[in-house]
């Protein structure tokens, strides 16, 4: 990478810096979409993204991540160390973002953002790996490593061309080695299990041998905890919360994936897992209120949009229900990230996220979370990886189930699978 283009792609960050959160969320709640322009509709989601994302992967390429994020913790937060937060921030904000940021460069201001946190990103991967780096991520202790060394493996399959392709062979080798260290610490027996495959299945399809067990267990454990209708149990029972959304699906058909490109898993397996996943965004659709806003049960609320990440990445995959127009559901996800991120205390004075679900109450976060822990949120955003002109973005916004329901419009009705 040139140091010339790098500089000038780093000239707009004063640009950058003057996004406006209630410029950005400005809405009209009583129309199907934001505002009925579809193009304005986009550059609400791809601002928020950069907005939310934007601390973490400024400070990551200016060398200042570790400094400058200010964390706090749940008042119940365990034993863990603290230092956990800054891998859960990383791994999590590159899945979120890695889908826009593989879109091809363009000249519009979208495209120079874009191309801005693609920059920023793959220096910042490059610091946090490199051993004399004051933002070294921690992969040697404690387990939550085994979590968002999955998130982050979740982003460069996302994203290869854009985020693993264009890093040094020398930092590449050092995340992989970073990856294959967590092998002596194993999963628990829950949904942790898919971190361990997601993370073995990047490492095959980097062209490493993977530890086969640990790549396996995750996709047979949880096909043996499959418990009906598009919802898999999180152990042997199930927990009714979004870990299906935050985890189980997405990563369940990923793993698949690379499993069936390399001849490890077959077409009717993936198929299943692909439709498992279509028919649990049809419940997430379902879900979503007239008004915008889905129901905050279960642990992890404060993950915030992350909870919709399964409705969202089965509409990037262009593989939305026949019920489901993609106009709704980027209709519906729009007005629920409007009311979720146009709150006072969500972003604290630096546009870091706080912890709350709708503004900010640290008494909501669970034992297990802390600053970086939310950065999840960026899961729901993944349709940005979908062009301007396809439909999900080009297609005038359309009402969601509950609105046209509780309306008194047609709607389809819903019955229950067997698969």
């Amino acid at each position: 990478m040139e140091r010339r283009k790098f500089l000038g792609a780093l000239s707009i960050a004063g640009f950058a810096g003057t996004i406006c959160p209630k410029g950005l969320l400005a809405a009209e709640k009583n129309s199907p979409g934001l505002s009925g322009n579809v193009k304005n509709e986009r550059e609400f989601w791809w601002k928020l993204l950069y907005k939310i994302a934007n601390p973490v992967t400024s400070n990551l390429a200016n060398g200042t991540f570790k400094k400058n994020m200010l964390v706090e913790k749940s008042p119940t937060f365990d034993s863990r160390s603290v230092h956990v937060t800054y891998l859960e921030a990383v791994g999590r904000t590159f899945a979120g973002i890695a889908p826009w940021l593989a879109l091809p460069d363009d000249e519009t201001k979208e495209g120079a953002f874009r191309k801005k946190m693609r920059m920023e990103a793959l220096q910042g991967l490059s610091r946090c790996f490199d051993p004399a780096s004051p933002d070294l991520l921690n992969f040697k202790t404690d387990y939550q490593p085994i979590v968002d060394a999955a998130y982050l493996a979740h982003a460069f399959l996302r994203a290869p061309k854009a985020l693993w392709e264009p890093l040094d062979d020398l930092s590449k080798e050092r995340i992989l080695t970073s990856f294959k260290s967590l092998r002596n610490r194993k999963p628990f027996n829950s949904n942790w299990l898919l971190f361990g495959s997601l993370t073995e299945a990047f490492i095959l399809f980097a062209g490493q041998e993977p530890d086969s067990e640990r790549l396996n267990k995750g996709v047979k454990k949880l096909n043996e905890w499959y418990k009906g209708d598009g919802y898999y149990g999180d152990g042997p029972n199930l927990a009714f919360d979004y870990y299906n959304s935050f985890v189980i699906h997405p990563m369940m058909v990923d793993t698949l994936k690379v499993m069936l490109d390399h001849g490890l898993a077959t077409s009717k397996e993936y198929e299943l897992a692909l439709s498992r996943m279509e028919r649990y965004a049809i419940g997430q659709e379902r879900m979503i209120s007239p008004e915008g806003t889905f129901p905050p049960i279960g642990r992890s609320i404060t993950y915030r949009t992350g909870s919709l990440q399964a409705l969202s990445q089965v509409a990037l995959m262009e593989r939305l229900p026949s019920t489901l127009k993609p106009a709704q559901v980027r209709a519906a996800l729009s007005l629920v990230k409007k009311n979720m991120y146009d709150v006072p205390g969500t972003f604290d004075k630096d546009g870091w996220l706080q912890l709350g679900f709708v503004g900010h109450d640290p008494d909501i976060a669970d034992y297990y979370t802390s600053t970086g822990s939310l950065y999840m949120a960026t899961l729901s955003f993944l349709p940005l990886g979908l062009p301007e002109s396809n439909e999900f973005w080009s297609a005038p916004a359309e009402d969601w189930t509950a609105r046209k329901a509780w309306g008194g419009k047609k709607f389809a009705k819903d019955y229950h699978v067997d698969y």
